[in-house]
């Protein structure tokens, strides 16, 4: 099973371009940090992760302002030039009572 749920705030997003079918495709980083039991001990968790939605997923994120707290849905994939791993988002939500970890 590749699903990703994950906590996170935009830190940075790219102009909106568009797929070769035509839709809608939208680049953001991401960052979470949070606090996780491993083996019996709370660890700090921090990370970054390249993002990116398409279609109406695009369209939301377009709308969000840099800084924005989301919660995503998504799968791991390579990165277009086949280094490192981006996050596809398939949901987004952007509710103020998304769970804030920073």
């Amino acid at each position: 099973m590749n699903r990703i749920e994950l906590s996170a705030q935009i830190m940075e997003r790219l102009p909106m371009r568009y797929t070769p079918a035509g839709l809608p495709a939208l680049d953001v980083r991401l960052s979470h940090a949070s606090r996780q039991e491993h083996l019996g001990q709370m660890r700090q968790v921090d990370l970054e992760i390249h993002a990116t939605g398409i279609g109406e997923t695009a369209l939301q994120l377009e709308r969000l302002a840099v800084g924005s707290t989301v919660q995503v849905t998504g799968f791991l994939a390579r990165q277009r030039n086949g280094r490192g791993v981006m996050l596809h988002i398939i949901e987004l939500d952007s509710r103020s009572n998304v769970p804030d970890s920073f």
